[in-house]
């Protein structure tokens, strides 16, 4: 069977290299971007069971944007979105309601990997 392919896009490379360690080593294929290419064409290309999206990604770019951008494609919407961040202050930021699931960034990856188990029993039901 194949392994469940999850993208990580976060503009901080740490974060991207620690996800997809943990992650990979949990049984995962995991692709991650710096939210520099087009989200879109990212999905279209990787396919990915689980997006785990960062919230701020840079001085000009929002996760909570490209989140709107995933909503809103065809054939995309359906996609289970994770939102990562530092702040726990987003999680009232009404763009913030399109995702599934929300995480604070830590170093201890459990409600991570807890969240991303959730959304792929999710889509398999």
């Amino acid at each position: 069977m194949d392994r469940p392919k999850i993208l990580v896009v976060d503009d901080e490379k740490h974060i991207r290299m620690l996800y997809q360690e943990e992650l990979e080593d949990d049984g995962y294929a995991v692709v991650t971007s710096d939210g520099e290419e087009p989200i879109l064409m990212l999905l279209d290309r990787e396919a990915p069971q689980v997006v785990i999206l960062d919230i701020r990604l840079g001085p000009e770019k929002s996760g909570l944007d490209l989140l709107q951008l995933i909503r809103g494609r065809q054939g995309a919407a359906h996609v289970p979105v994770i939102l990562s961040t530092a702040y726990d202050s987003f999680q009232h930021d009404l763009k913030s309601i399109a995702a599934d699931y929300y995480v604070v960034k830590s170093v201890d990856l459990t409600e991570l990997k807890d969240k991303v188990r959730q959304a792929l029993g999710a889509q398999a039901s």
